[in-house]
């Protein structure tokens, strides 16, 4: 199985803290973000990983280098001198992208098993994606998806709306003919091919049972620190 983790962003809401140093290498409970992420993929049975990285991007590569050292191969794609959003990206890794796989966000750590929405997508030709999903109910974050009998139906990212209960939670399962069919070198947003597969019907739902955790807040990262040191990990 393959999985792509999205580490190119800036981390502007962590000041000096993210200035020098990605923000999937900011120290957490101990070590890096990034190998707390690596091995929870690997625990998953993730065997490949693709970094799509930018902001620090070398920072990544040392790092990293070749995955061994989690047990995973990994390999590398850089956005360029244009950042091309996260759909761009992806985009950009097409190359390196196996048949279907599984993308993730670099400051995101999701305590649930990352292989279960790829599963439900092998399970489910007629879909071309199928997305992670957390009844959020506006708790954490504001929600933005309705889900109906195991579909996404409706996704509005950054929506206002409350009668929305769900929450996109950062892991998405998805076809590589889905991003082989958009020009290359094009700035755009997962967000939009999301919502586009909902629109067409073609995006299920792999619904999570614990929320979510994130990085790209000093709450955020308190809130995870706590969790990992109560040692209660997927």
């Amino acid at each position: 199985m393959q999985a792509v983790i999205l580490a190119g962003g800036l981390a502007t809401r962590l000041g000096e803290r993210a200035r020098e140093r990605p923000k999937a290498l900011l120290p957490i409970a101990g070590k890096p973000f990034l190998a707390w992420q690596m091995q929870a993929l690997a625990r998953s049975g993730f065997s490949e990983v693709v970094l799509c990285i930018a902001h620090l991007g070398a920072q990544i590569r040392e790092f990293l280098g070749d995955g061994a050292a989690f047990g995973v191969t990994v390999a590398y794609s850089e956005d360029g001198p244009e950042r091309l959003g996260t759909g761009g990206a992806l985009r950009r890794a097409l190359p390196l992208l196996a048949a279907s796989f599984l993308v993730t966000y670099g400051d995101s750590y999701l305590p649930f098993d990352y292989a279960a929405p790829l599963r439900d997508l092998e399970a489910h030709p007629e879909a071309l994606g199928t997305m992670s999903v957390f009844e959020n109910a506006g708790a954490w974050d504001s929600s933005n998806t309705e889900i109906r009998d195991e579909t996404v139906v409706r996704y509005e990212k950054g929506s206002t709306d409350a009668a929305l209960r769900f929450i996109d939670y950062g892991a998405l399962a998805l076809r590589r003919s889905v991003l082989a069919e958009r020009p290359a070198d094009v700035r755009f947003g997962l967000d939009q091919v999301q919502a586009e597969l909902a629109r067409a019907g073609k995006l299920r739902a792999y619904t999570a049972s614990e929320r979510f955790y994130e990085i790209g807040s000093e709450l955020g990262i308190r809130e995870l620190e706590a969790k990992l040191a109560s040692g209660s990990v997927c």
